[in-house]
């Protein structure tokens, strides 16, 4: 459960006047104006801001599990309003707004922000599911800035080197592009909502793929300069919420990895690895050297018979650009009796570092008898009407149920060599079948991910061995017992795309 803060409204005054000796760290840019000036942060201009002036969007997805700690949280924020004012705020789910999938990409939904809340708010406020808030001490740092002002207000992350999750932007320098850890909270104020509405009105977004929203988000309020940098609020943390870090801070975590009870079982989850010839020497032994050994049930699924490994040949090509062919004849394979029945599957790639002792504690959290699609969400032309998949790199997790729903829709590869990961995302969005995220999955190495962002985690995977070596960032980051974070080594590696 998320504490119960119950604030009085003499603190919420008290925090007001003590806030105007709080120094900010003002992120700005060389924009072609300078839209905050230096005395617009003064208190007596926004004395007044009340909760009403608020809303609350919480990042929530569809699945059970998610919409349960979402209620938790809507359920913390409104019990604190009630011992703050008489008036709560709006406290909205942001997968529960319309139809459309693609609504976690938040900039589709800002034309609609600014018509429904343009004329009596000032702040959108957005909360991931596991984000603890002190609500009193929020408002008192929301009411430090001018609401009439644009404001785009977060705890800054930035990229030591340019990364390929960023598609290499700011090569020249990574450091100086700011944008927020969505684990902090980070706001909006409406001014800036109206303006980014009007501009997506008069140019539509492009149709294009989501990777990293939080920095995605950034570069779209950035504007090529001509828009808003991030402006730096020490008080939206990371800090686990018991740290003695974390009496200043205005929002807080509960733990680095959701807690649900007893993990599933060894034989609950089959692992296939999909791999090929080419690879037998090179990356399956590093699966043997690091994680192996922590699967009951697991699988090489290759183009070639192994008997030294050994690797199942599924009877499909192997292919440069993409294995949807391969992918569902693993999915057909596991669905028809011919390996044991299980409740979860996982498909990785040979050059997956995985640690399955953590996955099977967050399984523990999901409901098998639900068609559950799990791991690292991208999307794919989100704004007008595309859809979301998981990546594969970093693991796809399926539920038997989930599986078996998807075989039987007759969903299928266009061609052997389609993108597996993104084929699955247009069938299960066929399905009505939502996919489900957890940052804890990754796509890349953990060099191409900002620091502070990783320092908060209790990570699942990771993906590629590019100019590392792999055994050695397993033990650091994903062995049990292993530290959450590790040093960063300089990324020397092509410039690839993903």
């Amino acid at each position: 459960m998320l504490p119960n803060n119950c604030n009085t409204g003499p603190r919420v005054a008290r925090y007001l006047i003590l806030l105007s000796f709080f120094h900010y760290d003002l992120v700005t840019g060389s924009s072609k104006k300078d839209l905050q000036s230096d005395d617009a942060m003064n208190v007596a201009s926004n004395s007044q801001l009340d909760l009403r002036q608020i809303v609350f969007v919480i990042q929530s997805q569809s699945n059970s599990f998610h919409v349960q700690r979402a209620e938790r949280l809507r359920a913390s924020l409104l019990q604190q309003a009630t011992d703050l004012t008489e008036n709560p705020p709006v406290v909205l789910f942001l997968h529960s707004l319309s139809d459309n999938e693609g609504d976690w990409s938040l900039l589709p939904m800002l034309p609609h922000f600014s018509k429904t809340f343009g004329k009596n708010s000032s702040w959108l406020v957005f909360l991931e599911e596991d984000t603890n808030v002190k609500v009193g001490e929020l408002l008192g740092v929301l009411a430090k800035f001018d609401g009439t002002k644009e404001w785009f207000l977060g705890k800054p992350l930035h990229d030591e080197e340019s990364t390929i999750i960023h598609h290499y932007a700011f090569a020249e320098n990574p450091p100086q592009f700011k944008y927020p850890d969505f684990s902090a909270g980070w706001a909006l104020s409406l001014p800036l909502v109206r303006r980014l509405a009007d501009r997506i009105r008069d140019e539509p977004l492009k149709s294009d793929f989501t990777i990293d929203l939080k920095h995605e988000v950034a570069l779209y309020i950035w504007n090529q300069g001509q828009g808003l940098r991030l402006t730096a609020v020490p008080e939206l943390c990371t800090e686990l919420q018991d740290s003695p870090r974390a009496p200043h801070c205005a929002t807080t975590l509960s733990a680095p990895a959701p807690a649900c009870g007893e993990a599933v079982g060894k034989e609950d989850v089959f692992v296939a690895v999909k791999t090929c010839q080419k690879f037998h020497t090179e990356r399956v032994p590093v699966v043997k050297e690091t994680w192996e050994q922590e699967a009951s049930l697991l699988e090489y699924y290759s183009d070639y018979a192994d008997p030294s490994i050994p690797t199942i040949n599924l009877g499909v090509p192997n292919t440069e650009r993409g294995h949807c062919g391969k992918t569902f004849a693993i999915l057909k394979q596991f669905a028809s009796g011919a390996v044991p029945e299980t409740k979860w599957l996982i498909i990785v790639d040979d050059d997956t570092l995985i640690s399955l002792p953590r996955l099977r504690a967050l399984l523990g959290c999901y409901d098998a008898s639900e068609p559950v699609c799990l791991g690292e969400r991208y999307g794919y032309g989100l704004s007008q009407g595309g859809y979301s998949y998981i990546t594969g790199g970093g693991g796809m997790v399926f539920s038997r149920e989930a599986v078996l729903q998807l075989l039987q829709s007759g969903c299928k590869c266009y061609s052997d060599d389609a993108p597996d990961d993104m084929v699955l995302g247009m069938c299960f969005n066929a399905l009505g079948l939502a996919v489900t995220h957890s940052p804890l999955f990754h796509q890349a190495r953990p060099e191409d991910y900002a620091r502070d962002y990783l320092s908060h985690q209790v990570p699942i995977s990771f993906h590629k061995h590019w100019n590392i070596d792999p055994v050695a960032v397993f033990n650091s980051w994903l062995r049990e017992g292993a530290p959450t974070t590790a040093p960063h080594q300089p990324d020397k590696t092509p410039k690839t795309e993903l």
